[in-house]
């Protein structure tokens, strides 16, 4: 395809660059985007990596070929998790790039970018400029290009998340659902680095098929985590882990085959680090519970609220030096991992604290859970700003309520506590509510939901 000025601005999302496939990206747009990153972050060398659909290795070739006319070394690290990748940026502290969609249906495809140290790279930060190069059809062409090899990083990456969460203690039933998406690549090689004995995995849609065949890689929704429910109640598993196409976000179910809440496992592993590193930050983003910012504060440690988005989380821990980072859509990011995000890590840190105790998750997380919350729920809302304004006139003259408009608009109230936020992509409104009962929760969600839809 011509690169047309109207899907490049289409593509090039906050993040990102993410569309259709051929229709919006293509090895065309890949090249040209290549030659255009190695130029903004000045590389010299740049990794990439790729997931398992189908456009992904002919895209990620053209990447290198853009990346080797501007002048940088390529080190080729072929199929790869989006962690995988970061591990690799950190690794080697070299620019790096990402060929996945992530959670996406099939048709879909896209780039993450990375600057050395696998720091972020969104549309604050370098993306803007990555674009208006390819817009512009220029980016620096070297008299001599980069060499292109290829390097497999995998076991390396595999030993150093051990190294940050190793697991010892009692063995374990473990269920992976790995999607059809990058946890089948590598799944095998963590859990297999791990003593004889210790984990007894139950492997589930482990074949990489980037047309995901039995349900979308987006644990995020329910409706994906029904197989990996129904066979942890099967097996009698001891936990059950699901992770997103590109294996950078990971929700657990416990042994009853019930959902956890990423802001329990949040509280969790925050509490993991802070016994490490006594009165460190922890970051947390404004629609994870309250519950988080309660238990990092009795523990000692220090909790700083963000922005929802892993540019913000990331700029957020670098100022702070925190330790972990979480999100309530499931990213989990970490210091010593270069504050970049890990499904696996993620998993590796309840597998650890599970196996060091003789409870069942589900009692090992109780004291993390303190307040029900009802998930995120999409409303399609032609005019987002209107709903907005309509929900800060009905809540914010209430006795006892206080209002934030840090992302999107927060109303608090000591008994509960919703987040209504607009989608960057979509004309839809985020609702995020919880409180301090079952019945306090729907209640105040259903008050929300009602302003939000009543002019739609």
């Amino acid at each position: 395809m011509a690169l047309d000025p109207a899907v490049i601005n289409a593509v090039f999302k906050a993040y990102d660059v993410r569309g259709l496939v051929p229709d919006q990206v293509d090895e065309e747009l890949a090249r040209a985007t290549g030659r255009a990153f190695a130029t903004v972050v000045d590389a010299s060398q740049v990794v990439i990596g790729h997931d398992m659909r189908p456009s992904s290795p002919g895209m990620a070739g053209a990447f290198a070929e853009g990346a080797s006319q501007a002048g940088a070394d390529v080190v080729m690290i072929g199929l790869a998790s989006t962690d995988q990748l970061y591990f690799a940026s950190g690794h080697l502290g070299i620019p790096g790039a990402m060929f996945t969609a992530s959670h996406n249906p099939a048709q879909y495809n896209g780039i993450k970018m990375c600057r050395a140290y696998a720091q972020p790279v969104g549309m604050e930060s370098g993306l803007a400029e990555i674009r208006d190069l390819v817009l512009s059809g220029e980016g620096a062409r070297a008299a001599t290009p980069g060499t292109i090899e290829e390097s497999d990083v995998l076991e390396a990456y595999a030993a150093h998340l051990l190294s940050l969460a190793p697991v010892s203690g009692r063995t374990l039933k473990v269920v992976v659902d790995a999607g059809n998406g990058m946890a089948g690549h590598t799944a095998p090689a963590v859990f297999g680095r791990m003593p004889e004995g210790q984990v007894e995995v139950v492997p589930m849609y482990f074949e990489l098929d980037g047309t995901f065949p039995n349900h979308e890689a987006n644990p995020i929704d329910a409706a994906n985590l029904v197989d990996l429910q129904a066979k942890v109640r099967e097996v009698g598993a001891d936990i059950g882990l699901a992770f997103d196409g590109d294996a950078d976000r990971c929700f657990l179910v416990d042994e009853r085959g019930e959902l956890v809440n990423p802001s329990t496992l949040t509280a969790l592993i925050a509490a993991r680090e802070l016994a490490k590193e006594p009165g460190a930050t922890i970051i947390h983003n404004l629609i994870t519970s309250r519950a988080v910012p309660e238990i990092v504060t009795e523990l000692g440690g220090k909790p700083v609220r963000t922005r929802v988005g892993h540019s913000f989380i990331k700029t957020t821990m670098a100022e702070t030096d925190a330790i972990f980072g979480g999100e309530h859509s499931g990213h989990f990011y970490f210091r010593d991992f270069w504050r970049a995000d890990s499904g696996m890590l993620a998993a590796l840190h309840a597998m650890a604290a599970l196996a060091e105790t003789d409870q069942p998750l589900s009692g090992l997380l109780a004291e993390y859970e303190r307040y029900p919350s009802s998930g995120e729920i999409n409303t399609e809302v032609a005019d987002q700003k209107a709903a907005i304004a309509a929900i800060e006139a009905e809540f914010g003259g209430r006795e006892g309520v206080t209002l934030d408009t840090l992302d999107g608009l927060t109303v608090s109230h000591a008994d509960w506590t919703f987040n209504v936020r607009a989608s960057n992509t979509e004309p839809l409104l985020r609702l995020n509510a919880e409180g301090k009962d079952a019945e306090t929760m729907e209640r105040i969600r259903d008050e929300a939901l009602a302003v939000i839809r009543k002019g739609d």
